[in-house]
């Protein structure tokens, strides 16, 4: 059993299992009935995703301080009691079934999706 981090709207792996949306907005110009069967995700789930203010400092980001600054806020976020439940919630899951979680961004080392990758494996989780 593994949790995958992907990149939402790409090719599923045959056994990746329910795919999860940690992003703040659904897919622009895509009908709700067709965010699964499109690849995008099974369950919207944006309390994983980074507040608008952190998410505009991490797609700004050009240099490696900026990063880190993001990096650190973001961190933060996820410190929260609700979000640290979660994570630890989807380390456990991660043990028993396959799921993903995943962002839009063509690069993960350039979003969040890194940094939860990191969250995860920090929580126990089984990651790919």
């Amino acid at each position: 059993m593994v949790v995958r981090i992907v990149q939402l709207g790409s090719p599923r792996d045959p056994q990746e299992g329910t795919r999860i949306g940690t992003v703040r907005r659904p897919p622009r110009g895509v009908p709700k009935a067709e965010f699964a069967t499109g690849n995008w995700y099974d369950v919207w789930y944006p309390n994983l995703a980074p507040s608008a203010d952190t998410m505009k400092l991490g797609q700004t980001a050009e240099t490696p301080e900026q990063w880190r600054a993001f990096e650190k806020k973001y961190k933060a976020e996820m410190a929260t009691p609700d979000n640290t439940r979660t994570l630890a919630l989807l380390a456990t899951l991660s043990h028993q079934s396959h799921f993903s979680v995943g962002c839009y961004c063509v690069e993960e080392a350039h979003c969040h999706r890194s940094i939860l990758r990191h969250l995860l494996v920090e929580a126990g989780a089984n990651v790919q």
